[in-house]
């Protein structure tokens, strides 16, 4: 075990800091292969994570000795932050930098002919340092890898790049020794198997459980909709009372409507402030500093405020919505009262009826310590082909040699060679269709190693490193102002919705349309209209398998006395008029309503899979004469109106018959071909950037839409076309949500037929998002309407 040298040790007392059992912990296990450390967040894990690093710098080292890795760039500044008071306090010669996006030219470019002992890098950035010829000189003297929110990492492509890149420096560096980090993690042994084999698993105290409830807003919330506008005297009532409050929202356009409804309300002049990914990242570093200074009151925030940065005195989070899930909600609240052993306190508050039991179910399962988990599948092949390519970048290769690392991370641990191989020949020949075409001759076999056919792609190759998909947006400013900053971007096709003089919410602020010019959106202030919400690319969560398991098993209950009594008598009124869901049956409701016939499906698989069920029982609904006219979609329920009754639903949930249709649609579907966009760019068929220059969304989609129409011709078993079909059913789709609910319902259907809507039905009638479907059903309408319209005419 590595002392702690005498410097730091009396630097931390001259702070009156004393080291937590699990930081001494990992001192003794400094000389470990690899360590999963869990620790609550607060806990100071990312300081015993870098203690070894410090006592083994302390007797000295040439050359970068410490990778940490995070996927955050301003993790990265803020860890540097804190990191440099004890090394520069004890007075230890450490030299400790962060290499990112943003980072000048000149620093990266020194940094790689003298790596300083610590860097601070994200996934990206390493795979970037890795792609260069003098890689093995620069990781040669590497002791140790630190991953920081390594579970949030494990979610994402971009983690899977990540672990190729760690088996990479493995064999750059025999001996390296890793280091994972993680505040919320519901598998330990497969999180610390995603780390790499042999990981032990460290598990700090806990600490308290979090003080978390439900907000009493002193009347129901509404019965449909998401923003949370109703609980607004709440929450403000609550901010007054706190130093600093996160107020939590899942999607980017949520929280701009609440924070521009919140603002008004705001009577007191309260400094509050917004932070989201889609703002420009000036005006995100003026909030993030306002907080870290204690100049706010409270900050409407997504996700971009999820991981672990100490944002300054937050003593209360709120999450407006149902959290979704459990995990990301113990996230969230771990960020109010940032300290070891302090609990952290958090209020939810559901934005619609159904939610309230949502937040109820999420309440339990933090108090019971149950975290959700989706399966991790496979690592994806679209980002081994890229990983591929980076290696040709940096020199020769061996096939077998390289095999054998990719085997060694963790996603890939069960990849056969007929997989690599396919691989391989598409990042050296582009495939079948594609051979003939020059620009994807890329690798070519010479003395049994793999090289690239014309050294000058390497740097093409490293423009176009990365798993991150950039969306089509463009950047709004005021107008009159060419070069000024901008207040953010907004998603191009919400842009094309836009005429002169229509206005819309960014930054929390009402702006103008005025025009388009040279790809930028000129806007005027504002303030007083009725605004649009601008369209971000913000994640639509679904809530977890665990989540919906939890709300069954409670819909089984004689009485809810954990619900708000309006809830729980709403609940009751459905079991006296027709039945609560159950967990190992599939209900559905029939009735007539407004002239049409209505089908709800209470599947409870997600709001991506609850819409895609519509979408393929629509289709099977038309194929039997059923005659549908539209559907809507939430998390639990499919709501499908039509002209005809369902009266006997069983063919319609035939599994391989459902799994056909799917096949059908995706064939010709734009969904296909956005998925195919996302993972032709991160296999390398597509690129981002040539010589420098960023191409456009437009001209990226128009690329991947003709190569997916050639391939779908003429190479139908295409490597490319597969990896798409994957990506779709896994993601956009959610197909094995439907799946997982035939399994678990195993043909018990029950169909009950009512004269009327029912309770747990009523709301779906409220939800936006209505899809309409073409077919007989309308034709029907139209023949029917003309009809009328001719008898009152007198010609019929």
């Amino acid at each position: 075990m590595p002392a702690l040298p005498r410097p730091l040790a009396d630097w931390f007392s001259a702070q009156s800091w004393a080291l937590h059992p699990h930081q001494t912990d990992m001192l003794a296990r400094a000389g470990r292969a690899s360590t999963l450390l869990i620790a609550p967040t607060g806990g100071g894990k990312t300081l015993a994570g870098f203690l070894p690093s410090l006592a083994e710098l302390a007797q000295g080292h040439a050359g970068l000795h410490t990778l940490y890795i995070s996927p955050l760039k301003a993790l990265t500044a803020d860890i540097r932050r804190n990191l440099r008071a004890p090394v520069e306090g004890a007075g230890l010669p450490i030299r400790i930098e962060d290499r990112t996006g943003d980072t000048p030219y000149t620093q990266r470019r020194r940094q790689r002919a003298d790596p300083p002992h610590i860097l601070l890098t994200t996934p990206e950035s390493l795979a970037l340092l890795l792609s260069y010829e003098d890689a093995p000189r620069i990781f040669s003297g590497l002791q140790r890898v630190i991953v920081d929110e390594i579970h949030a990492l494990a979610e994402s492509k971009r983690g899977d790049q990540l672990m190729l890149c760690l088996a990479r420096l493995a064999r750059l560096a025999p001996g390296l020794r890793r280091v994972g980090l993680s505040a919320t993690v519901e598998d330990p042994p497969a999180l610390a198997r995603y780390l790499g084999p042999d990981t032990a698993i460290l598990q700090a105290d806990p600490g308290p459980d979090p003080d978390i409830s439900m907000l009493d807003t002193g009347a129901p919330p509404p019965w449909a909709g998401g923003g949370g506008r109703h609980a607004i005297p709440a929450i403000l009532d609550q901010v007054r009372r706190h130093r600093t409050t996160l107020i939590f929202h899942n999607t980017r356009a949520q929280a701009e409507l609440f924070f521009h409804h919140l603002w008004l309300a705001n009577e007191d002049s309260l400094p509050i402030g917004i932070h989201h990914g889609s703002l420009a990242r000036e005006q995100r570093e003026r909030v993030e500093a306002a907080m870290a200074a204690g100049k706010l009151r409270a900050v409407v925030c997504t996700g971009s405020l999820d991981l672990g940065i100490d944002w300054g005195d937050v003593d209360l989070v709120i999450q407006v919505g149902a959290p979704k899930n459990v995990k990301r909600l113990v996230q969230r609240i771990g960020r109010a009262n940032h300290r070891y052993n302090a609990p952290s306190k958090a209020l939810l508050v559901p934005a619609n009826r159904f939610e309230v039991v949502e937040c109820v179910a999420a309440l339990q399962a933090v108090r019971d310590h149950d975290l959700d988990g989706e399966p991790r599948g496979p690592g994806p092949r679209d980002v081994l082909c890229q990983h591929i390519l980076m290696t040709a970048a940096s020199g020769p290769f061996e096939a077998d040699a390289l095999f054998a690392e990719v085997r060694e991370a963790g996603p890939y641990g069960s990849l056969t060679r007929p997989e690599f191989d396919a691989c391989l020949d598409f990042v050296a020949t582009g495939g079948y269709a594609l051979r003939a075409y020059d620009r994807w001759q890329r690798l070519v076999l010479r003395d049994g190693r793999w090289q690239l056919r014309d050294p000058r792609q390497a740097a093409v190759i490293r423009q176009n490193l990365g798993t991150i998909i950039d969306v089509e947006t463009l950047k709004v400013r005021l107008k009159g102002r060419p070069g000024g900053t901008p207040l953010g971007e907004v998603e191009e096709g919400f842009a094309s919705t836009l005429t002169p003089g229509d206005t819309f919410l960014i930054g929390g602020e009402i702006v103008r349309y005025e025009g388009l010019r040279e790809m930028t959106v000129e806007v005027t202030r504002q303030p007083g209209r009725d605004p649009k919400v601008a369209v971000f690319n913000g994640t639509k969560f679904a809530t977890s398998t665990l989540l919906t398991q939890r709300i069954l098993r409670m819909f089984q209950q004689e009485a809810w006395p954990d619900l708000p009594r309006h809830t729980a008598e709403w609940l009751a009124l459905q079991r006296d008029v027709s039945r609560l869901p159950e967990p190992d049956r599939l209900l559905l409701e029939s009735f007539p309503h407004d002239g049409r016939e209505h089908l709800c499906v209470y599947g409870f698989a997600g709001r991506n899979g609850q819409q895609t069920l519509g979408l393929l029982l629509t289709k099977r609904m038309e194929e039997t004469g059923l005659a549908p006219l539209g559907f809507v979609a939430t998390d639990y329920a499919t709501l499908i109106w039509g002209l005809e009754p369902v009266t006997d639903p069983a063919p319609l949930f035939d599994i391989a018959a459902l799994r056909d249709g799917l096949e059908g649609w995706l064939s010709g579907n734009a969904v296909m071909k956005r998925t195919f966009r996302a993972s032709a760019i991160i296999a390398g068929l597509i690129e981002r950037s040539h010589q420098g220059r960023r191409k456009t969304g437009r001209q990226a989609t128009f690329s991947s839409d003709i190569l997916y129409d050639t391939l779908h011709r003429f190479d139908p078993g295409h490597l490319l076309l597969d990896i798409t079909r994957q990506e779709a059913m896994r993601g956009l789709v959610d197909f094995a949500r439907i799946e997982e609910m035939i399994a678990r319902t195993e043909g018990r259907i029950d169909l009950v037929r009512l004269d009327r809507v029912t309770p747990l039905a009523a709301p779906l009638f409220l939800e936006p998002g209505r899809i309409p479907v073409q077919g007989e059903g309308r034709e029907r309408l139209a023949e029917a309407a003309a009809e009328r319209l001719m008898k009152a005419a007198g010609l019929a």
